[in-house]
Formats: C-alpha cells, structure tokens, sequence
C-alpha cells in the first residue's frame, strides 16, 4: 500500500412518488467515487419490492443505461462505492446488503468500521446465523434485525442496535416505506441530508453528492442521531446524542472528502488552504515556486503560496481517465504507474527551487518517484511539505492503516532522515498541535493516527482483513 483509502461512500433518496430514484442515486455515487473505487452498488425500493444490481468497478463502468433502466422506478434507491477495509475483496462484501427477512425486507449501506466486528460475528454465528461475506457491515444489519424482530418498528430496532455497535458507522437503511439513517455517536465519518426542489430528500456522505443530485443542503446528521425520512415528513431520534464526546475524523479534512464539500461548516477548500498557510508559518523555505501534488496536495499549495509570497505553479498534470481498470501486469509496468499517472510540467519547475506539497507520506515509495520525476525535469531543489502530521499508529474507523511497521514514519527516526531516503532536500509535515486550526476549534475530532490516543477502545478491534486469512 503506497496511498490512503477511505472505505466508502453512502447515498439514500426518498421521493414522495415513484420516479427515476436509480438515475439520482448514479449521480451521487458519481460524486462520491473518490471514497471508494474498488466497487458499487444500487438498489431500489418500488413499493416494499427491491431491486438491486452491484459489481466491481467505477460507477460509470458499472451501471450503463441498460443496467439503470433494469433497475427500474421507486420511491426510494440506496446506493454505495467501496474500497474495503474490513472484509476484503469479495464479491459478496459489495453494497447494499440486502436481507429479506420475516418482518420484511431492508438494504443496508455503510460507512466506516466497527472496533467490535469479531466479538458481534462470533456471537451471531455460535447462535446459529450464517454469514456470506466478511465485512463488517453484515453483523451491522444482523444487529438491526434481531432487535427488528423483537422491536416495533425499523427505527426502534436501530436505535436497540446501536446499543451493541462500537466504532465507525455512518449508515443508511432501506425498508419497504422509510429511509432510515444514523451516525455512530462519536460522529467519525460524515453523514448529512439535503432536500431537492420536488421534494426529494437524500442522505449522503458529503455534501458534493446532494449537489450533483440536485438538492439543497440542509443540515449535517449530529453524531449519534437516527434520522427517518418517510411520506410522514422528516423525524428524528436523539436518544443517543451526546452519549459520548464528538471524534470526528480530521483526516477528511486533510485527503478524503472532496474540496467542494463543506462539513461541520466547515468548507473543505478552505480548511486545505488554511494547512498550507500553517506549513508556510511553522516551515518556511528559500524557494522559486510552490506546486501540489494531485488532488488533495494543490489547495495546502495554494495557501503556502500565499502566506508565503512564493509564486504558486501548475507542477503536474493528472491523467483523470486512470481508475481501478489500469493494471499493472508487470515489475517494468508498476515502476512507470507514477509517470502514467502523473506528467511534470517542466516550464514550471526546470531550473528552480520547489516547494512540492502533498498531503501525506504512507512509505514513501510514491513520494521518491514523484521527487524524482521533477529532478528529472531540471527542478535544481525539492522541498517537500506534507498537510499532515506524520502517520505513526494504525486507524481502526474506516482507513486502511492497520500495520505501523509499513509506516515510514515509523521506520526513520527523523523528517531529515526520511527526506534523505525518497530524495528531497527537506521535509518538514504540518504540526499534530495546528490540527484544530484548520476546523477552527481545539478539539472534538479524531487525531489517533497521529498521535495513538483513540477515543474509543480499540484493543479488540484486531486486522480488519481476520475474517479472511487463511488457516494455519
């Protein structure tokens, strides 16, 4: 692993009447592909009846005109991209989950990763249930459903579940006549609503996606609150608000969300901004242009070069038409990736000093060939500026860090000691105690890769791949 995923990304519509709810889902999933791009799903509600379709892929590699039209129209569509975290790539991980069961029919998607997984999986499967995949999100619906069973209504059995949930998860549930979605009471990944001008509500995990779909923004969902959306209007269930101190995680600040989508009120765009300003501050350096690195690297650039008075410089060019379809077959094919994907802009960087900032640094195999590829440009001097504070500890709430050995933060005692190994002639990464600056406020979000104070227990939450390893 040389870059840092999100697990996924989630969106539910309700429509008052039946209509093209599988269009709207499409372009909200469209807008979430940056959270996940290893696979895809949609289902639609038609009158308690639900169809669904789900396959590896992009978004637009999987749901073509035909596959949207064979979902049909509904009051209601849930839709999901994924890169998976705990479960790994197995087909039948894909979301939604769909469970039929006695007291009717519900899809489930989800967003982050539960600390408890294994200690809920082994409970259901002594108690006889069967599982067909292996993320976590499985045990979440079988949750929801031994408690619907017991419960009057869908919302009940969710607020009963989350009683038994730890960790991440910001989700969406689908039954017969309501959309349900709730928020693990820490708050970690972002989950908000928005209203289009028909009267559509939709649910989504940025803010991008009620745009591409047409809707306003109308609120973010506060962590522990169980919103339901049905032909009753808007409701909500607060039982669990406030049960324990908001941790929501700053790196979607940093890399994960988009930098059009505004959180906690907070704009994205400028949050990026603000840490280039704080890496000017605390890390200045003699130099004749700034540049970023795509995507998440260029707006920390832009604020750098502001602060900074260095001239801000296009340095690279992204191929956008590169998704999960580019193979590398080959040894010669993975050691050119860096240049298929990325291209140097030589006039902007032959001959002078660069300030090249990016947003994080895993092992830093990328980052020396991303250095390289501007030696080879003629830059005279790399100077590399990360958004970030170093990632020294695994996350356990819906990132794929889980081995601190891999990290070279880890591996190297100090920043001079890593820039001396991927090539640059500085490094220097944005102070842990400058976080709360980019959000405007000292605490209430999650910095536990950083600094391996969590929030929450996370001694039981083991590999997120342990349901898939091999026997010994």
């Amino acid at each position: 692993m040389e870059t840092i995923h999100e697990e996924c990304g989630v969106f539910g519509i309700f429509t008052p009447d039946a209509s093209n709810v599988a269009a709207s889902t499409y372009f909200g999933l469209y807008a979430l592909q940056h959270r996940g791009q290893e696979s895809c799903g949609i289902a639609v509600c038609d009158s308690g009846v639900m169809t669904q379709y789900r396959e590896d892929g992009l978004v637009s590699e999987v749901f073509t005109p035909e596959v949207l039209r064979s979902l049909g129209s509904g009051q209601m569509a849930v839709g999901h991209v994924r890169y998976s975290t705990t479960g790994g790539h197995d087909r039948n991980n894909i979301q939604p989950l769909v469970i039929r069961h006695i007291k009717g029919n519900l899809a489930l998607v989800h967003n982050g990763n539960l600390t408890n997984a294994f200690d809920l999986r082994s409970r259901f499967e002594l108690s006889g249930a069967i599982f067909h995949g292996t993320s976590d999100t499985e045990a979440i619906a079988y949750e929801i459903v031994r408690h619907r069973l017991q419960c009057g209504s869908t919302e009940d059995a969710v607020s009963q579940a989350m009683q038994h949930l730890c960790g991440a998860y910001s989700c969406i549930v689908m039954t017969a006549q309501k959309l349900i979605a709730f928020r693990d009471p820490n708050g970690f990944r972002p989950l908000c609503i928005g209203r289009t001008p028909d009267g559509a509500y939709i649910i989504a995990s940025e803010s991008c996606a009620l745009d591409a779909a047409g809707a306003a923004f109308l609120r973010d969902i506060d962590p522990g609150e169980i919103v339901i959306v049905s032909n009753e209007g808007l409701q909500s269930i607060r039982t669990h608000c406030g049960s324990k101190p908001p941790s929501f995680c700053i790196f979607e600040y940093i890399y994960f969300a988009r930098p059009d989508t505004v959180i906690g009120g907070v704009s994205v765009h400028h949050a990026r901004i603000c840490a280039g300003k704080l890496l000017a501050r605390n890390h200045p350096v003699g130099a004749d242009v700034v540049i970023g690195v795509p995507d998440s690297g260029l707006d920390a650039a832009l604020g750098y070069a502001q602060e900074s008075g260095i001239p801000y410089g296009i340095g690279f060019i992204k191929n956008k038409y590169i998704g999960r379809s580019f193979i590398q077959p080959e040894q010669s094919m993975r050691e050119n990736a860096v240049r298929i994907k990325l291209n140097v802009i030589r006039e902007t960087v032959a001959g002078k000093r660069v300030v090249m900032i990016d947003d994080s640094i895993v092992r830093g195999t990328t980052s020396a060939k991303i250095i390289r590829l501007l030696r080879d440009a003629g830059a005279s001097q790399v100077h590399v500026r990360i958004s970030s504070p170093p990632f020294l500890h695994g996350c356990y709430f819906g990132t794929d860090i889980d081995s601190e050995e891999h990290l070279i933060a880890n591996q190297y005692r100090s920043a001079d000691e890593i820039a001396a190994h991927i090539g640059a002639d500085s490094l220097a990464y944005l102070p842990v105690e400058s976080l709360g600056e980019l959000i405007g406020q000292k605490d209430g979000f999650c910095q536990g890769c950083f600094t391996g104070e969590y929030p929450v227990d996370v001694s039981g939450a083991g590999k997120k791949n342990k349901f898939d390893e091999k026997l010994r």
